[in-house]
């Protein structure tokens, strides 16, 4: 069975500091910025999906310990071979992968981190059992785990269960942050793939309240003219 020191051996073996210089900039690790003193070894994606499934078999304490590396690419494979146990496991199997998930959310700090993961364990979980942990974490002071709570419901829209979003979206409306506006468009733009109608019911008693970002994702698959009413209405 592998190891946390395995996997990091072989994230090492093909580390890149060009590569690691670049992620740096674009997950924003300096001073102030959300991911403010992140560690990146320079691996693109493809490689650490292809780690994940060579090491596959790692033990939860194991993959406790890649959670609470400084580096990056660490903790993202981690939830990639998280990912890939609790796809292919019994159901209470499923339960303990859960919660050592939702108990280790103060190390899946970054958006590429809770975009791979809160979709494909907690949104599985959660669809046929109480969802009031979303709200808790909704209502979280801590940006990751607001966007954990919204990123969740994905699973949800794809079945098309569109209320835990719309409930979740109305409590994160006058949310500060720029990466909460963009993940709660999304969602509402995933909605609207599959049923403007309800989209629409929801934007229009709310739709000058939003984020303009917020609005913009949310229509950005709306017909050009009908993008243009609910933009120009906000001036």
């Amino acid at each position: 069975m592998a190891t946390a020191h395995d996997v990091l051996k072989a994230l090492k073996a093909i580390s890149d500091q060009n590569i690691a210089a670049h992620s740096s900039r674009f997950f924003k690790t300096g001073k102030g910025e959300y991911g403010e003193g992140d560690q990146f070894l320079g691996i693109r994606v493809p490689e650490q999906r292809k780690i994940a499934r060579n090491n596959k078999t790692t033990s939860l304490d194991e993959i406790e310990k890649l959670l609470q590396s400084e580096f990056h690419e660490a903790r993202l494979t981690a939830l990639f071979i998280l990912v890939l146990q609790y796809r292919s496991t019994t159901a209470a199997r499923r339960e303990e992968i859960y919660h050592f998930y939702i108990n280790n959310l103060n190390r899946v700090n970054n958006w590429d981190l809770v975009d791979s993961s809160a979709k494909y364990i907690a949104g599985h979980f959660l669809f046929d059992t109480d969802r009031s942990t979303l709200f808790e974490l909704a209502e979280s002071n801590n940006l990751w785990k607001r966007r954990v709570a919204v990123l969740t419901t994905f699973y949800f829209i794809d079945r098309g269960d569109f209320s835990t979003t719309f409930e979740i979206s109305d409590k994160l409306l006058q949310d500060k942050e720029d990466l909460i506006h963009k993940a709660v468009g999304w969602m509402l733009r995933e909605i609207g793939k599959q049923n403007r109608a309800e989209l629409e019911n929801f934007l229009k008693p709310r739709y000058k309240m939003m984020p303009r970002t917020m609005l913009r994702y949310a229509i950005e698959k709306f017909p050009e003219e009908h993008r243009e009413e609910y933009l120009k209405s906000l001036v």
